[in-house]
């Protein structure tokens, strides 16, 4: 699988070497603040993630990657596309963009950056003409990096137990 750079970034699949950077991320409660799931205890959780991942890069073609610094090579986060399989929102089979980094990271246009490039992926590599995103109710970040990219609300649904917002983009744009 190849790799993406912005100007600032190193998008690049992730590998079994990423399992410890991954923990650490998705150990940290405030990174689950908005995902309605628990931040995950030990590092056997996170080699299945990871392990989940790779299956999806085989399955699909198409997964989260890593997001890191260009210049350094240090982890970030994680963002992407992925394909879903399972229905949400009466969706299914669709690609939905995603991204989720470390807090000393946010607030940084990080996200937005790897999104913008993810966005031109699925129009360029992937042909599609549109995309998903989800983003709980109250998470006011994510929906200025969603509106940003140019994604619109279609709805607000409950996901998971909570309030989510179901948004679009159409992709002819590019």
């Amino acid at each position: 699988m190849q790799t993406i750079t912005t100007d600032r970034l190193l998008l690049r699949p992730f590998t079994d070497e990423d399992a410890m950077a991954l923990f650490e991320m998705d150990s940290n409660a405030e990174v689950h603040r908005y995902l309605g799931n628990q931040p995950v205890k030990s590092i056997e959780e996170i080699i299945r993630v990871v392990d989940y991942i790779q299956q999806q890069y085989r399955d699909f073609g198409i997964g989260r990657w890593v997001v890191a610094d260009k210049e350094t090579g240090n982890f970030m986060g994680s963002a992407g596309l992925k394909w879903i399989t399972e229905a949400i929102n009466d969706q299914l089979h669709y690609y939905d963009l995603g991204y989720r980094f470390m807090p000393q990271f946010c607030g940084c246009g990080y996200a937005t950056e790897a999104g913008n490039a993810w966005v031109k992926y699925a129009t360029n590599e992937l042909r599609q003409e549109k995309i998903y995103a989800m983003t709980h109710s109250q998470n006011l970040a994510s929906q200025n990096v969603l509106g940003k990219l140019g994604f619109a609300t279609k709805q607000n649904f409950v996901h998971e137990g909570t309030n989510h917002l179901w948004l679009e983009k159409y992709l002819t744009d590019y």
